[in-house]
């Protein structure tokens, strides 16, 4: 039971991304995921009136909680802010999720509106301290946890 990847989009573009564990060999680009994020999460609230949540593959769960922000000028042009973590089978997607809740609450308390929207992606690495802590072990996997306390 371990996330192996965390990351914070808005909209198509990536704002942070952690890899705690490769997923596979082959890697793919943090923006490439963004928009194909982006993308799913405005199919599934035009056609299904809903948000994306967790969708099933066949060794991993990819789980998402999402907010609409926006400027406060522009309130037209709102854009997910989108956190996902990549987990895997075993993991409780329900606690990741809320997990991921608290992780866009800290990600809007610490960063103004007018950042998240201007600022490059290495603007807000230093908030990858803040993810570590709030995820805790979950970024661990069964025998990492088990290495750690022997």
């Amino acid at each position: 039971m371990a996330i192996l990847e965390v990351g914070i989009n808005l909209g198509v573009r990536n704002l942070i991304e952690i890899k705690y564990y490769s997923s596979s060999d082959n890697l793919l680009d943090p923006n490439l995921r963004a928009g194909f994020l982006s993308a799913l999460e405005s199919f599934t609230n035009e056609v299904f009136g809903d948000d994306i949540n967790v969708v099933s593959l066949a060794s991993f769960k990819l789980v998402c909680y999402c907010d609409l922000v926006a400027l406060p000028n522009d309130p037209s042009n709102s854009q997910p802010l989108l956190s996902y973590a990549i987990i895997e089978k075993e993991t409780d997607a329900e606690i990741v999720k809320k997990l991921l809740s608290q992780l866009n609450s800290h990600f809007l308390n610490r960063y103004s509106l007018n950042d998240i929207f201007s600022k490059k992606d290495k603007y807000f690495k230093i908030f990858a301290d803040r993810i570590n802590a709030i995820l805790g072990d979950l970024r661990l996997k069964t025998e990492d946890r088990f290495r750690s306390i022997f």
